[in-house]
C-alpha cells in the first residue's frame, strides 16, 4: 500500500502511470487547502502534478471543479498564460478512490513574501493577461462566497458595527460590471516564481465569468491578512493603472466577508488572532472607500 499522509493513494499512482508512465518518486506538496497535492516523477524524469479532492466539501464537488479545471487548462494552452496543462481525468474518483486530477509540472515555487512593488507589478501584469482572454468555452457565472449564512458578526470582532455595515452592503445589488474572464483564486498562493518572473498560475477549479475587480480584491485580501492592510493596495493601484478600471470596493467587501466561515464551522484562521485582526482591519479600510 503507498500513502500519503494517511491516504492509501495506490490506485491513484497507479491510474496517474497510465497517462505519465511508471512513477519513481512521490512527494506531497504543501498548502493544497481542498485537496491533497502529488508531484509525481516518472521514470524518464519528468514531473508530473496529481490532485486528488480529498476535503469536504470540496470532495462532495470534486467532479464539476476537476472537470472546470482540465477544460479551462486545455483552452489556456492558446493563450501567453503560464498554467500547467491537463494530462489525465478521473473526475468521478471511480479508479482513484476521489476525484482526481493529473497535470503538468510548472518551474517555480510559491513566495508569499513577495509584496515588493516590482513583484506587485509583474502579478498585476499577469492578471491583467489572465482579464484579457476569451473563453472558446462555456465558462460558468462566478459565485459569492460572502454567503447570508455567513452574516454573523464572529466572536473575536472588534469593531461589530464595521461587519453590520458589511452585511448590509452585500444585501445591496452589486454594481454593474463587464463580466470578464477571471480565475478567481487569485492570490500569492497560487502563483509561482522563477528567476524574478512569474512562472506559473496555478488552481483553476474556480474559474468563472465575473467582475475583474473581485480577482484584484481576492489577492488584495489575502495580501493584507499575510502582511498587513498597507502592503495590499499598491497591487490594486498597479492593476488600476495597467487598466484604466475603476476600482469596485463593493467586491472587497464582498471578498473579506468570503473568509468568514458559516455557523457551525471553523474559520479559515480559527484562533489566529493576528490574521483575525487584519482581516478585519481590510474590511474597515475598505468600507471607507464605498460611495455613499
Amino acid at each position: 500500500m503507498l500513502t500519503a499522509g494517511d491516504l492509501d493513494v495506490t490506485a491513484a499512482l497507479a491510474w496517474a502511470a497510465g497517462a505519465a508512465g511508471l512513477v519513481t518518486g512521490v512527494q506531497e506538496l504543501d498548502g493544497g487547502g481542498t485537496s491533497t497535492m502529488l508531484v509525481l516523477t516518472s521514470q524518464d524524469g519528468d514531473d508530473v502534478v496529481l490532485r486528488l479532492m480529498t476535503r469536504e466539501p470540496w470532495r462532495t464537488h470534486g467532479e464539476g471543479l476537476t472537470t472546470r479545471e482540465s477544460q479551462i487548462q486545455a483552452m489556456l494552452a492558446s493563450t501567453p498564460i503560464p498554467a500547467p496543462r491537463s494530462r489525465a481525468l478521473d473526475a468521478s474518483g471511480r479508479t482513484c478512490g476521489y476525484p482526481a486530477h493529473l497535470m503538468t509540472r510548472l518551474p517555480g515555487r510559491v513566495d508569499v513574501d513577495r509584496v515588493d512593488a516590482a513583484s506587485l507589478s509583474r502579478l498585476a501584469d499577469v492578471l491583467v493577461t489572465i482579464h484579457e482572454v476569451v473563453p472558446t468555452i462555456e465558462v460558468r457565472r462566478y459565485q459569492s462566497w460572502a454567503w447570508e449564512a455567513k452574516f454573523e458578526v464572529p466572536s473575536w470582532a472588534t469593531d461589530p458595527q464595521v461587519w453590520e455595515e458589511a452585511f448590509a452592503l452585500l444585501r445591496t445589488d452589486p454594481p454593474e460590471f463587464e463580466p470578464r474572464f477571471i480565475h478567481r483564486d487569485f492570490q500569492l498562493r497560487n502563483v509561482l516564481w522563477s528567476e524574478g518572473r512569474v512562472s506559473g498560475v496555478v488552481d483553476w477549479v474556480e474559474t468563472s465569468l465575473g467582475p475583474a475587480w473581485l480577482d484584484v480584491a481576492h489577492c488584495c485580501t489575502n495580501i493584507a491578512i499575510v502582511h498587513g492592510n498597507e502592503a495590499a493596495d499598491p497591487f490594486a493601484t498597479a492593476y488600476v493603472e495597467r487598466t484604466g478600471r475603476e476600482a469596485q470596493p463593493y467586491f472587497d467587501v464582498m471578498d473579506v466577508v468570503g473568509f468568514l466561515p458559516p455557523p457551525g464551522r471553523d474559520g479559515f484562521f480559527k484562533d489566529d488572532g493576528k490574521k483575525n485582526r487584519r482581516l478585519e482591519e481590510r474590511l474597515r479600510s475598505v468600507m471607507q472607500r464605498v460611495p455613499s
